[in-house]
């Protein structure tokens, strides 16, 4: 998140956390709610966010279909569960 906002750690006067609560779109509802972060969290939770496992996978199989199967499951597990959160959320 602090690099989509620009947030330097040195030397910065507007935190983070500032520029997140500032956000609105362009009707000047917010961007984040309570919705926006469950459904971020639940997508990070179980998006596949390790490449060096996914060359353990290619590795180990000596083929590319696993891996690319694992993370297109996994992104496609992580997408469907966050927009489920957010639906049920907001």
């Amino acid at each position: 998140m602090a690099t989509l906002y620009s947030v330097e750690a040195d030397n910065e006067t507007t935190s983070l956390r500032e520029k997140m609560r500032s956000a609105v779109h362009a009707d000047g509802s917010k961007v984040y709610t309570v919705a926006t972060g469950v459904s971020l969290m639940v997508f990070y939770v179980l998006a596949m966010q390790c490449m060096s496992t996914l060359a353990v996978v290619k590795r180990e199989t000596k083929t590319w279909k696993w891996p690319i199967i694992q993370f297109l499951y996994m992104t496609f597990l992580a997408y469907v569960m966050s927009l489920l959160a957010y639906t049920i959320i907001s």
